[in-house]
């Protein structure tokens, strides 16, 4: 068992430097954490702008008891779900141990933590003390997206990357999710995240996401701004603007982030056991008072939404939060990571449970607890109706979008009927 004590910095609002947070310790033993505990700053707490760094574990709703105290993860996680949501997942650590020449999984968590550099999601930075500088790193360019894909093919078969292409390090170590991606600026000094096609899929995912987002925006869900480019052979990538950030290089700000999973304050082995009204729940808790009516009924909809598209990576860290300063609470962030599952099944299933029949992908399951989310019957019904009556019309708008005649029928199983799913018009949809 080795410890590990790291230095947690704070970006503040609208500030452009970081600021001295806390000192986190870490219990390690070989590649895995065992354990954790963070100690605030007392300068950090003395500061009326501190961000509460995570609702659940780290709260600081009472300063004065968190004065000199080693806090420590709720439900006996062994990291801060905040921390979590900071680090690195399965594709920044497959870019750091490329980069390290490395096997798989077989760093301990501080050295990925630390691995990872300044331009990590959210507002936080973790570095090896409290005197240590920003480790920013090469910002990817948003012309160089070929070179990056040719580095995103060569780490998913575990070749070496060739000196050309190791600016992809930078960009791409930072990241969660699973797909391969990377933050890259454009010629205005905006940070776009680069999702990239995996060698692996069986359809355009860059272009079949893209769409399903515009979708989603369509429906009146709030997305993030999305781009596409060609980068040629019949090849796309898909830029999102980062909401986590604001302003441009040289001159960035940046918006705390954590994902459900920590709001819910969870392991992350417990996500399918959890549901839609747990988020809800977590809301009505840590969320702004002036948005939750808003954030209720967005969330519930998003839900309705992934139903009718078969989208079911929709776990909790799939679900994001930003912190909003003026409320000092939390509210949804933009929609992101939704994908149709194209599939033959004739009774669907999400990743988390939606109403009394658990994770049942049906619009009368999602009736049956729509009270959990503060809406009357008719307004769920509404609610539903209103993203029905877009994505029932999905074919034509991904038209519309651009998407390939071969692309659309590769996905066209996963988009639901009214009769499969008790929706608008089938004679089962209530409550």
């Amino acid at each position: 068992m080795s410890s590990s004590e790291l230095a947690v910095f704070a970006y503040l609002p609208g500030e452009a430097a970081a600021v001295p947070a806390g000192l986190l310790t870490l219990e390690e033993e070989g590649a895995v954490p065992q354990g954790a505990d963070f100690v605030y700053g007392l300068r950090y707490l003395d500061r009326p702008d501190a961000i509460e760094i995570d609702p659940v574990s780290l709260s600081l709703h009472d300063r004065e008891a968190a004065r000199g105290v080693r806090l420590h993860p709720v439900a006996g996680l062994a990291l801060f779900g905040a921390i979590r949501d900071a680090a690195p997942d399965a594709w920044g650590r497959r870019v750091i141990e490329a980069r390290r020449k490395v096997p798989l999984n077989s760093l301990p968590e501080s050295e990925y933590l630390l691995a990872a550099g300044s331009n990590r999601v959210g507002a936080l930075d973790v570095r090896a003390g409290l005197d240590a500088g920003e480790t920013a790193g090469e910002l990817g360019d948003v012309r160089k997206l070929d070179y990056f894909l040719e580095a995103v093919h060569r780490i998913e078969e575990g070749l070496p990357v060739p000196a050309r292409l190791e600016a992809f390090f930078d960009a791409g170590s930072a990241l969660g999710g699973a797909r391969p991606k990377a933050t890259v600026a454009d010629a205005d000094g905006k940070l776009w995240l680069a999702k990239f096609p995996s060698r692996g899929d069986g359809y355009d995912v860059p272009v079949v996401e893209a769409a399903t987002l515009k979708l989603a925006n369509a429906a009146g869900l709030t997305v993030p701004r999305i781009e596409m480019v060609d980068v040629g052979e019949g090849r796309h990538v898909m830029l999102i603007e980062r909401f986590d950030r604001a302003g441009v290089v040289g001159a960035l700000s940046r918006r705390h982030f954590i994902s459900a999973l920590t709001l819910v304050g969870c392991p992350e082995q417990d996500s399918p056991n959890r549901n839609y009204a747990d988020i809800a729940d977590a809301l009505r808790k840590f969320g702004a008072a002036r948005r939750l009516a808003a954030d209720l009924e967005e969330l519930f909809a998003r839900m309705v939404f992934n139903i009718l598209v078969s989208n079911d990576d929709d776990h909790l860290r799939n679900h994001g939060l930003l912190w909003e300063p003026d409320a000092r609470a939390w509210t949804l962030s933009p929609l992101y990571d939704v994908v149709p599952r194209p599939t033959q099944a004739k009774e669907r299933f999400l990743h988390l449970g939606i109403g009394p029949q658990g994770r049942l992908a049906t619009l009368s399951n999602a009736m049956g607890w729509a009270a959990r989310f503060g809406l009357t019957h008719d307004k769920a019904r509404a609610t539903i109706d209103r993203v029905w009556r877009v994505v029932r019309e999905w074919k034509n708008r991904f038209e519309e979008y651009g998407v390939p005649a071969a692309q659309i029928d590769k996905v066209g199983s996963a988009f639901r009927h009214a009769r499969e799913i008790g929706g608008p018009g089938s004679g089962t949809y209530s409550a």
